[in-house]
């Protein structure tokens, strides 16, 4: 089947003896056993649930992976997938990244012995030189959030393969309907399903999706060990949201690209963040690599005080922290996604005062740029 038909169609197995096209929300903490020598395919919702299991074939699907697992947010995903590291490992990270994953790095999993690299992960031989004895993975965003740095997956999945290291792609900004770590040679996909997969801003969500037998068991004993599952009720909105997904981003991404065109021309706005772009140094890669740009675009604006009328004035585009969404919103990083982080370590990323984050929804493009137009220019 194709991208568009497995969104609604992926899990087969979906019909219940009640026949309904939609699956049915499964709001059952336990299962009755059917005898003590009969296997039961569930028992309890920690373990497994009916409404989770086709939502997580339905996310397996897309990714082309071996198994996936649905947990109640990104972070939760993030988190999940660390635990397969112990004290004295050592893993290389995109160095532009989520403050949510930045603060999950830097102060839980240090703390518990883990040792971590933030590089450019698009500068190939720099990644090689970082890769220590100790080195176990490969931790990547792209594009990342919220400087929009593209990298390379297959060449960086064939340089961990040579040093026998997983690599795992962050693949919440373009989806799978966009780009397919796991083809690329990735060993693991997380997702914010809270983004894009959900798309309307009204449930959290997060997925591990495992390329092996070997590494699907391992994130299955942590899921059912630590908890933090999806719930049904929220598995149900995530699964409706997919059933859109391609045609939702087609016309983001569509909107975005105009967007982000009106911006560079804005003599107020002194810096673009855009991947589609031919002069963003990792155009080539996303183009190889993806067959969207998705919806992301960051700004540096010519004074704080623009940043936050901008802010103030705008009346479509919605001043809120969050992405992927049908609304557009804005995002200001200093104060929300990355206010964890030290003045220093913000700046020298270029995480100012001035800089904004955006995120296009589904609206009529020519009411975003008049809006956005209205707030830098009036």
């Amino acid at each position: 089947m194709k991208f568009e038909t497995l969104c609604l169609h992926a899990d087969l197995n979906k019909k219940d003896e009640w026949g309904t096209l939609n699956q049915a929300i499964c709001q059952s903490a336990t299962f009755v056993h059917k005898g003590v020598d009969v296997d039961s395919p569930y028992s309890y919702s920690r373990l497994s649930n009916p409404t989770r299991a086709h939502l997580e074939n339905t996310v397996n699907a897309l990714e082309g992976g071996y198994a996936t697992y649905a947990f109640s947010s990104g972070m939760t995903a993030i988190t999940v997938s660390m635990m397969l590291f112990k004290r004295g490992d050592h893993i290389i990270s995109t160095y532009d990244l989520y403050g949510g994953a930045l603060r999950l790095f830097n102060n839980v999993c240090n703390s518990n012995g883990i040792e971590y690299s933030f590089i450019d992960t698009s500068d190939i031989d720099l990644l090689e030189k970082t890769i220590k004895n100790n080195t176990k993975a490969i931790y990547i965003e792209t594009p990342s959030n919220p400087l929009m740095e593209v990298t390379d997956i297959k060449r960086v999945s064939d340089i961990a393969k040579k040093h026998g290291l997983i690599v795992i792609v962050d693949n919440t900004f373009l989806t799978p309907y966009y780009q397919k770590p796991l083809s690329l040679g990735a060993d693991i996909v997380v997702h914010s399903g809270t983004k894009y997969l959900g798309g309307h801003n009204d449930t959290l969500a997060g997925f591990v999706v495992c390329k092996t037998k070997e590494l699907a068991e391992k994130i299955l004993y942590f899921s059912k060990t630590i908890g933090g599952q999806l719930s049904p009720f929220d598995c149900f909105l995530i699964e409706r949201g997919i059933k859109t997904l391609p045609i939702r981003m087609d016309r983001i991404n569509d909107n975005a690209y105009k967007v982000a065109l009106w911006l560079r021309g804005c003599n107020k706005i002194k810096k673009v963040y855009y991947v589609g772009f031919k002069y963003n140094k990792g155009y080539e890669i996303i183009k190889k690599q993806a067959t969207g740009f998705g919806g992301m675009i960051s700004i540096e604006v010519e004074s704080e005080e623009l940043a936050k009328k901008i802010l103030k004035d705008v009346k479509i585009f919605q001043y809120a922290e969050s992405l992927g969404g049908v609304d557009s919103l804005i995002t200001y990083p200093m104060k929300q996604t990355h206010a964890d982080l030290k003045k220093e370590e913000r700046e020298a990323k270029g995480i100012n005062e001035r800089f904004l984050r955006i995120s296009i929804g589904i609206e009529n493009v020519e009411d975003l740029i008049n809006d956005l137009n209205g707030a830098i220019n009036d």
